[in-house]
């Protein structure tokens, strides 16, 4: 988050961090769009899918942990669960278990990342707590991407901040 690297780059390093530390067969991570969602990154990614999987909030598992903002758990057959959205071009359709978290920042819901098992899992707690707190960091990565993309860099960041607390205050 510190560095100054493609957005994209970022993204798709933190997917395979993520695999590897909670042991995932997949993940996946998506954004939203105009009025969907976009997948943007993924542990080994299907040649054209990245930018072309889109999820509208009202489908899939998906769709109900951006459209609900909250954290979706299911240990076995997600692929049964009656919000569960087919694509005949993803592996993962097949997937037992299926862990998502909101991306969120400043109270806004800007996508979400997922993380499945082949095979049956019970997410522990600890698990769960990890995908979330990535989820806010992927946020707040997102954001800054979006103010350096806007030019609003500034060396004077009290300034900044100071604007910011008076417009929150209604000043």
């Amino acid at each position: 988050m510190t560095r100054l690297v493609p957005l994209g780059d970022s993204l798709s390093a933190i997917v395979g961090y993520v695999s590897e530390f909670l042991e995932a067969d997949s993940c996946l991570l998506y954004l939203n769009g105009e009025d969907d969602l976009v997948l943007v990154a993924a542990r080994d990614p299907r040649p054209g899918a990245i930018g072309n999987v889109r999820l509208r909030l009202d489908e899939g598992l998906t769709g109900w942990v951006a459209r609900e903002n909250r954290l979706l758990a299911i240990s076995r057959e997600a692929y049964s669960d009656p919000r569960f959205k087919f694509f005949s071009n993803l592996p993962e359709d097949t997937y037992e278990a299926f862990l998502s978290a909101p991306i969120t920042a400043r109270r806004a819901t800007l996508g979400v990342i997922n993380v499945q098992h082949r095979a049956p899992h019970a997410h522990t707690g600890h698990q769960m707590e990890v995908l979330t707190s990535v989820g806010e960091l992927i946020g707040c990565l997102v954001l800054l991407s979006d103010l350096e993309e806007r030019g609003i860099r500034t060396s004077n960041y009290a300034e900044l901040a100071l604007r910011s607390v008076a417009i929150g205050q209604g000043s």
